[in-house]
């Protein structure tokens, strides 16, 4: 099975569906994007892009409310803090401070931009 997102005018994802691997077929029995695309169009209209489970490509299944970067073809969830930036090769969204690396429990605080061990 195929997972087509459907987006906004903003490219933000506003629903994400099933669609049956036949349905992407070209004349040669190859799968197509614009196949699929077609056919999603033809039964709700929009503008549709294929997105993975897997992660095969566009980096990360797309999500309600992911953006779809163009330029970077690839979805992108929503951004959790205004001081994290994108890592545009992984496309997640990075602290400005490393998360500690041991069997502590953290929350990201944004006044302070640091994480706060929870006790």
């Amino acid at each position: 099975m195929a997972h087509f997102a459907q987006l906004d005018e903003n490219n933000t994802v506003i629903s994400v569906i099933v669609v049956h691997n036949n349905e992407l077929l070209d004349n040669n029995g190859i799968e197509q994007e614009s196949k699929g695309q077609e056919f999603c169009n033809s039964l709700f209209g929009g503008i549709w892009k294929q997105t993975s489970y897997n992660a095969t490509f566009r980096k990360h299944y797309a999500g309600f409310g992911y953006i779809y970067d163009e330029d970077l073809d690839a979805f992108i969830s929503p951004k959790p803090y205004d001081s994290w930036v994108l890592d545009v090769d992984s496309c997640l969204w990075e602290s400005p401070t490393p998360k500690p690396n041991d069997d502590k429990i953290y929350r990201w605080d944004e006044p302070t931009l640091a994480w706060i061990e929870i006790i």
